[in-house]
């Protein structure tokens, strides 16, 4: 069990320039894609274009299914790898507040900075409100901080939490993203009928 390359194959002093590198092609992947563009992106909250919500959920199947593949192989340990804390509260309330802020300015922190990168006014407005809010919040963050601790649940998953097998979790999970893709698609046939 452990990493794919094991340790000391890689030099730690190159971990930072393979992230920087990493950023960089996952930066002009998004930017190829057409994900520093705010109309494709807001474009799944109006129905017309439902690319972001394919593109994320594909990425994200196919990464449950690797990891637990590998798994099942032999090639890592999936109880070793690291799983966020779940503050109930926090994840409801910022979740609130960055969905909000995705409708109306068309971004998302990432691909705000992909458009940044390439020179686009309203994501600069954008980043500009990001970094306001990260002032704000760091202000108050002794006013927020029962709410931003509040409800702590621990390193949990979504298949501890409904009590299931983690293959069953993964099956569901898959059958989920394929009926989202199938009524994506009839969502945009018809606001496609509507528009044109």
């Amino acid at each position: 069990m452990g990493p794919l390359i094991p340790n000391g194959v890689i030099p730690i002093e190159w971990d930072s320039i393979i992230a920087i590198l990493i950023g960089i092609v996952f930066g002009f992947v998004l930017e190829a894609s057409g994900f520093s563009s705010s109309r494709k992106l807001a474009g799944v909250f109006y129905g017309y274009d439902f690319a972001v919500l394919k593109v994320f959920f594909t990425a994200a199947v196919v990464s449950l299914i690797g990891l637990y593949y590998m798994d099942y192989l032999g090639y890592l340990d999936i109880t070793q790898l690291y799983v966020h804390p779940l503050y109930l509260w926090g994840a409801i309330i910022g979740g609130i507040i960055m969905g909000a802020g995705f409708v109306a300015g068309g971004f998302c922190p990432g691909t705000s900075l992909c458009a940044v990168a390439i020179g686009k006014i309203d994501a600069f407005v954008y980043v500009g409100g990001i970094m306001v809010g990260v002032f704000i919040f760091s202000e108050l963050f002794p006013i927020l901080e029962p709410i931003y601790d509040g409800y702590f649940y621990g390193n949990i998953t979504l298949q501890d939490s409904l009590g299931i097998n983690p293959y069953w979790a993964v099956f569901i999970f898959s059958i989920i993203a394929i009926v989202a893709f199938v009524i994506s698609d009839i969502v945009r046939k018809k606001q496609k009928k509507i528009f044109y």
